[in-house]
């Protein structure tokens, strides 16, 4: 593994946070993908896609939990980007077991 999550910014570790929880369901519907993509610019939305595409879900685990430990998070930066999660995980208007198991993840990784 080519561990790229050691260069992110802690907005491209949001953007690789919300294509986790855009792909809970292994169905990323257009919605989702539009809500993430309104939060980047376009090139750094495809180049963190692309690698998001590219890693299995033991790298993705792994480098968002790399990239965690990297940045000295808020309590305020963390309720935030729990919001902004959930947002994604509602998007689509389902809220699957796998969401749900994702969410219980990620709440582990972050805390």
């Amino acid at each position: 593994m080519t561990s790229q999550a050691s260069n992110w910014t802690k907005k491209e570790l949001h953007l690789y946070i919300f294509l986790l929880c855009a792909n809970a369901d292994s169905d990323e519907s257009e919605e989702e993908i539009t809500l993430i993509k309104s939060k980047a610019d376009e090139q750094t939305f495809q180049r963190i896609y692309d690698e998001f595409s590219a890693d299995s879900e033991d790298e993705r685990f792994e480098k968002i939990e790399n990239a965690i430990h990297q940045f000295h998070y808020s309590n305020m930066e963390l309720i935030q980007l729990r919001k902004e999660m959930t947002e994604i995980f509602q998007k689509d208007k389902k809220y699957t077991l796998r969401e749900q198991n994702l969410d219980r993840i990620l709440d582990n990784l972050l805390y």
